[in-house]
C-alpha cells in the first residue's frame, strides 16, 4: 500500500536535478530544489520555466499547468529549510557514492523522521546508500533519463532492505510525473546503465580500431538498429566524464568486459566532456548545438 505524497524535494540544481524539479512540480507537488550555489539554482529555474513555456508553446502542457508548476517550484540554497517538510527527497548530486552517502548522512539529520529517500543514480548500490540514510526500508533508487521532462522511464531500483510501501509509493509518485516504470532489483549498472555502457563502450573500441567514423556509426545504429541517438551522440548527451565513471564503477564490479576504451578516457583527461564543454566525440556551440 502507497503513501500520499504532497511536499518533494530535489537535491542538486544540475542537468538531471532541474529536469526532476520540473516534472514534480508540474505533477502537482510542492517542489523545492536544492542546490549550495544560488546561481546554479538561479539557472535551474530559468531552464525549468524556458522548458514549460516551450510546452505550452507546443501546445503539450495547458498554459495554466505551466503556470501552477512555476508556483510549486521552490528554491533554497539553505538545505535544512529545503527539506524541512519533506515527505520525498530525490538526490540528484554527482555520481560519487561517497559524495551521495555523504547528502545523506547530512539529510537524514534534518528531514522528518518518516520522509523517503531516493538516488538518482545510474548504477551505484543503492543498499550501500541507504545504510547511511537511518531509513533503510525507506530507500530505493529512481533513475531518470536525460531530458527528464521529454523522457518517459524511470527505473526503480529495490535495495536489500527497501519496503514493499516504498516501492509502491515511488511507483506512484513516478507515474504522476508521467512515467513508466520498471522495478530493478539491485545490480550494478542496473538494466539501462548496463547494457547502454557495453553499447558504447563497443562503439569506442570500434573507433579505436579504425572500423568507423563517430559519424558512421551512429548512423548505422540509427538506421540499422532504429536507436533514436548514437552511441556518439548519447555519450556527449550525457557527459563523457558520467559515463567514464559509470564504466570505471562496472569494470570494477562486473569485470574486464567493461574495461573503459581509450577514446573515452582520453577525451576526458583532455576536458572533452561534451555538449556542456563544447567538444566530445563532437564540436558544439554556446547553445549545444552540433558545429559540423
Amino acid at each position: 500500500m502507497s503513501r500520499e505524497i504532497h511536499c518533494v524535494t530535489v537535491l542538486g540544481a544540475g542537468t538531471m536535478g532541474l529536469g526532476i524539479a520540473h516534472v514534480s512540480a508540474l505533477a502537482g507537488y510542492e517542489t523545492h530544489l536544492f542546490d549550495v550555489q544560488a546561481e546554479a539554482l538561479e539557472r535551474a529555474q530559468g531552464r525549468i520555466h524556458g522548458n514549460l513555456d516551450k510546452g505550452v508553446e507546443k501546445g503539450k502542457v495547458a498554459a495554466e499547468a505551466a503556470a501552477a508548476a512555476k508556483a510549486n517550484l521552490h528554491l533554497n540554497t539553505e538545505l535544512a529549510a529545503a527539506v524541512q517538510s519533506a515527505e520525498l527527497v530525490i538526490e540528484a548530486v554527482p555520481e560519487s557514492v561517497q559524495l551521495k552517502i555523504e547528502t545523506f548522512e547530512r539529510v537524514a539529520a534534518a528531514c522528518p523522521a518518516e520522509a523517503i529517500f531516493a538516488s538518482n543514480t545510474s548504477g551505484l548500490s543503492i543498499t550501500e546508500m541507504a545504510g547511511a540514510s537511518d531509513r533503510p526500508e525507506r530507500f530505493a533508487g529512481m533513475h531518470f533519463f536525460n531530458p527528464v521532462h521529454i523522457m518517459k522511464l524511470v527505473e526503480i531500483i529495490r535495495g536489500l532492505q527497501t519496503s514493499d510501501e516504498t516501492l509502491d509509493t515511488i511507483r506512484q509518485v513516478s507515474e504522476r510525473m508521467g512515467k513508466e516504470t520498471v522495478l530493478v532489483n539491485e545490480s550494478p549498472g542496473f538494466v539501462t546503465s548496463r547494457i547502454n555502457a557495453l553499447i558504447g563502450n563497443e562503439a569506442c573500441r570500434m573507433l579505436q580500431e579504425g572500423v568507423a567514423s563517430p559519424e558512421g556509426i551512429d548512423k548505422a545504429l540509427k538506421l540499422g538498429l532504429n536507436h533514436p541517438m548514437g552511441p556518439f551522440e548519447m555519450a556527449d548527451l550525457v557527459g563523457l566524464d558520467v559515463r567514464l565513471s559509470i564504466l570505471e564503477y562496472l569494470h570494477k564490479t562486473l569485470g574486464e568486459t567493461y574495461r573503459p576504451a581509450q577514446p573515452i578516457v582520453q577525451r576526458v583527461r583532455a576536458g572533452h566532456l561534451g555538449r556542456k564543454t563544447g567538444q566530445g566525440f563532437y564540436k558544439y556551440d554556446e547553445a549545444g548545438r552540433r558545429v559540423e
